[in-house]
């Protein structure tokens, strides 16, 4: 299939997965890194390039409460957004999946504050887990873009007809260029035809009500029960939607992916870009005669529990590596692995949280988690989430503390 491969950032990738499926309409409100997304398609759309309408609204709340109720119109809406404007808007996740319309929202995460920071975590993108978005999380630029193609797929689907939202690391990969297929946009409209909606559109013969108050809990139960049906309907069309973009594209995402897998003793599980990290290191362990494999996270919701049992199932130890913090509990990540993992072949586990604010892994570190997967093997595992942290960092911020503090020693 015909292809025009550029250097592209994830965040110019995100862009043409929204022109390349053709959207209507795009609302959008800047903040910092996913902006040049924005701009990109005013670009496009200025120059009479892309047939879409662009409108800037006064907050990521207006956003997504035009995009879905563009959406409920029947339009093909995208838009995207990051971190705190992830948050600000919050409320009308819930609200939109709820109108079961399959509009897609790119998220390029960035760490929530306080301490204000600009570089990649992922509490952002897992505070709204629950809303009712199907989430889909790109390890490379070329994974953007077809991952905002197959969350139209998805999001469309009869049998699924929920939002979508598809997640790349701020910084890390938003501005991080990559060679990128662009595939011929004929190809394109025969994987993504044009969104013909039968539930939602907008016709002077067509009356409908969306977000309609439901007095009495029956109702309301059953209502969001339908969403958990739909998003457990959504694992098999995914499966489907990816075995047709591998045949047309060349290029096949799992739920999850694993790598050296085949006769792992011992796994790390990771999600998004950082992976690329975890794959090297992976990679020298090997070299060294060590049996570790790698599983990547990549659609989170829904939650592929069952494909996640059989490649730990057997395994003599894993380690979940979390890019973020549920204050209180730990890696987020981790317990939803955990949940998945219930049978007598369950392996010990180990719970990591690294990369907060984009902080890098060290090389050493992840050959710590490894000698550790050893130890686990014989002792068990455990749910306390240790922090990737060096003895240098820890100076490094006393100095700061210190400085802060007029020369007088923090309380450590």
């Amino acid at each position: 299939m015909s292809a025009t491969v550029d250097l592209l950032s994830g965040n110019r990738a995100a862009a043409w997965g929204a022109r390349l499926a053709d959207v209507d309409y795009v609302p959008a409100y800047p903040i910092t890194p996913q902006t040049e997304i924005i701009e990109t398609l005013a670009h496009w759309i200025g120059r009479g390039e892309m047939p879409a309408r662009l409108v800037t609204l006064d907050s990521e709340h207006a956003m997504l409460t035009a995009a879905g109720a563009a959406a409920a119109t029947g339009a093909r809406v995208f838009t995207a957004t990051s971190s705190q404007g992830l948050l600000y808007a919050l409320e009308m996740l819930y609200a939109v999946a709820g109108w079961r319309v399959p509009l897609v929202l790119v998220n390029v995460s960035r760490a929530l504050a306080a301490p204000i920071t600009l570089e990649p975590d992922h509490n952002d993108v897992l505070a709204a887990r629950d809303a009712g978005f199907l989430q889909l999380h790109a390890e490379t630029c070329q994974e953007v873009l077809d991952s905002v193609l197959m969350a139209y797929r998805l999001a469309e689907h009869p049998d699924v007809l929920l939002p979508a939202l598809v997640n790349l690391d701020g910084f890390h990969l938003s501005y991080t260029r990559e060679p990128v297929a662009i595939p011929d946009p004929a190809a394109v409209r025969a994987f993504l035809p044009p969104y013909a909606p039968t539930h939602a559109r907008f016709a002077a013969s067509h009356a409908m009500a969306q977000g309609v108050a439901v007095l009495g809990s029956s109702a309301y139960a059953f209502f969001k029960y339908q969403m958990q049906r739909a998003m457990e309907a959504a694992l098999d069309a995914h499966a489907a939607i990816a075995s047709e973009l591998g045949e047309r594209f060349g290029r096949r995402y799992g739920a999850t992916e694993g790598a050296w897998l085949d006769d792992a003793e011992h796994v790390i599980v990771m999600s998004n870009s950082f992976t690329t990290v975890g794959r090297a290191a992976v990679a020298r362990l090997r070299q060294r005669g060590e049996k570790i494999g790698l599983l990547r996270l990549r659609l989170l919701r829904p939650f592929p529990h069952a494909e996640i049992a059989a490649r730990l199932a057997g395994r003599r130890a894993v380690a979940v590596v979390d890019q973020n913090l549920s204050v209180g509990k730990g890696g987020i990540l981790f317990a939803e692995v955990a949940s998945a993992l219930r049978d007598r072949a369950a392996p010990p586990l180990l719970s990591y949280v690294g990369g907060l604010g984009g902080r890098r892994f060290r090389d050493q570190e992840l050959e710590q988690i490894a000698a550790a997967l050893h130890v686990a093997e014989r002792e068990g595992g455990s749910a306390e989430p240790r922090l990737l942290f060096t003895a240098d960092e820890y100076a490094a911020v006393r100095d700061l503390l210190r400085i802060a503090r007029g020369g007088e020693e923090a309380p450590r």
